[in-house]
């Protein structure tokens, strides 16, 4: 089966998703300005995937020579929602946005855990490539920028509110059934693209009333669910987790339908 919802990301065939444990939340580091410009920052972007990979390899350095008590792994969060390039992925490039995701949670939870460095280091080699890869789709993006074009997907598909959980749902039976059919790939650009069409535009109103929630779709959008597909899971767990997702869905919708009743009663 193909996808019914735009797939503007294909053009762009990357490795994707590394090892990672699925985690307690994601955040969405604030789009700036300058992802209307990008070709102007590529020099900015650059320098923060060098000095963050460089961060990184101290950190893990600092594991090898003394152990976890010497590191806080909650910087490694801490590093990548302070730069810029993070926008810059995030609004170019879902799946490699996801799996830079997964390679940060790799090398923290390899620590938290307290395994070898080499599987540190392991995890950290995943993650240095999943930056670089970064750095290319932001390069391609701002050329198509320079060049007359958009810097972001296909937007001809975004909804805001209620009606946007009703197409989010939608689109994870769609999951289940390309995954039932062994279309992993098909189930995983779905996954991607619904959250870069719909789900993107209903964070901004849902996190005011539940920030925690929305952390935790993005977890599910951006690791779980992916990593379930990527890791060859039955289909029954695909499935169970898609339920699960859209529990949180509902859960989500109702607040957004209060949030618009509310405005409405104020005028």
């Amino acid at each position: 089966m193909t996808t019914r919802i735009p797939a503007p990301l294909t053009s762009m065939a990357l490795v994707l998703l590394f090892a990672a444990m699925p985690v307690t939340a994601l955040a969405s580091g604030e789009i700036g300005d300058h992802v209307e410009d990008l070709k102007a920052h590529l020099g900015e972007y650059d320098s923060e995937v060098k000095d963050f990979n460089a961060k990184v390899d101290g950190l893990v350095d600092s594991y090898a020579e003394k152990g976890g008590e010497s590191v806080n792994t909650a910087k490694l969060i801490e590093w990548w929602e302070d730069v810029k390039f993070h926008a810059a992925v995030e609004v170019n490039y879902v799946p490699v946005y996801a799996s830079i995701w997964q390679g940060i949670y790799g090398v923290k939870e390899a620590i938290d855990e307290g395994k070898a460095a080499a599987e540190v280091r392991k995890q950290q080699r995943a993650l240095e490539q999943a930056m670089w890869k970064g750095m290319g789709a932001v390069m391609l993006a701002a050329k198509n920028q320079a060049d007359g074009g958009t810097s972001e997907g296909d937007d001809s598909g975004k909804v805001s509110g209620s009606d946007a959980v009703d197409r989010i749902l939608t689109n994870l039976d769609e999951v289940t059934i390309e995954y039932a059919e062994n279309e992993s790939e098909e189930a995983t650009e779905i996954i991607h693209n619904t959250y870069l069409n719909l789900f993107e535009g209903i964070e901004g109103a849902l996190i005011e009333q539940d920030a925690e929630l929305v952390e935790d779709l993005e977890k599910d959008f951006n690791v779980g669910l992916p990593k379930l597909i990527e890791n060859g899971a039955s289909v029954s767990e695909v499935t169970d987790y898609v339920k699960a997702m859209k529990k949180k869905l509902k859960r989500a919708q109702k607040l957004l339908e209060k949030g618009e009743q509310d405005k409405k009663d104020v005028f």
